[in-house]
């Protein structure tokens, strides 16, 4: 599979999921394309100037009317919603960790009036950033996710987990644990001891492919909108791809990931 049988792929699984939405009549893209350019950028693992040189030079004749790049980037903040289109349905056991995602260097800390990620530790070590904490479903598919500044203790993550209380149990590490004068641990809540219910683990996997594989370690957003923007891009990509892979040979599916990483 090329790259651009990659990205015509990838189109089509998109827009089936938004065959719904109108287009703007003001607009150059169609909401469609819009979308497959936040996925191909969250692919992509770079910042938007470089991102945006990729297109010009690789991807143009596929997306001819691509706006400039700061309305281009723009566009994808504001229709972030439309990432929640690819997110997932719970099953009966679910599972939630967090993980850091690294802003500025922490040498870099207070410099800035607009700085919008907090000092925490992620891996045992500090950043300046935010937190990450998807919930997942049986299959590894993110099924919600939610954001804090990396600060924020674990226990807050909670809010998103009462949420799914009718609908799944939600395992999770000991470190989710809220004390009783702040409300106490959702009903659904499962917390799980060192060492106990390995297969909790998958979620690391799923870290392993969003921020390792997407390069989503550390990413150089600046404004807490399209860091929201570029996460629910990426756990709609996450989904995709891995409903790809169940359709099709798991090697095949690894071998066009290949290529297209490779042209980045």
């Amino acid at each position: 599979m090329t790259l651009t049988d990659f990205i015509v792929e990838l189109f089509c699984r998109v827009d089936d999921a938004m065959v719904d939405v109108e287009k703007d009549p003001r607009a150059l893209l169609w909401p469609s394309e819009l979308v497959t350019l936040a996925l191909l950028h969250v692919l992509h693992g770079k910042g938007q100037r470089a991102f945006y040189r990729w297109i010009d030079k690789v991807a143009r004749p596929l997306f001819p009317h691509v706006p400039e790049r700061t309305r281009l980037f723009r566009l994808i903040t504001a229709h972030q919603d439309w990432a929640d289109r690819f997110l997932a349905e719970p099953s009966l056991i679910g599972f939630s960790d967090s993980i850091g995602i690294e802003l500025i260097h922490p040498r870099r800390e207070g410099r800035s009036p607009a700085q919008i990620g907090k000092k925490g530790k992620s891996n045992h070590r500090w950043i300046i950033g935010v937190k990450f904490c998807p919930l997942l479903n049986g299959r590894g598919q993110i099924v919600d996710w939610d954001v804090e500044t990396a600060n924020v203790h674990d226990g807050e993550f909670q809010r998103m987990i009462a949420d799914y209380e009718s609908a799944c149990l939600v395992w999770t590490d000991t470190g989710f644990h809220r004390s009783p004068k702040r409300g106490g641990d959702c009903t659904n809540l499962v917390l799980c001891q060192r060492g106990q219910h390995n297969f909790r683990m998958v979620i690391e996997s799923v870290f392993s492919g969003i921020c390792g594989t997407f390069g989503m370690k550390k990413i150089a957003n600046r404004t807490w909108a399209s860091v929201e923007a570029r996460l629910g891009f990426a756990s709609a990509l996450w989904n995709l791809l891995t409903s790809w892979a169940t359709e099709r040979e798991p090697e095949a599916v690894q071998a066009s990931l290949s290529v297209a990483w490779a042209s980045f």
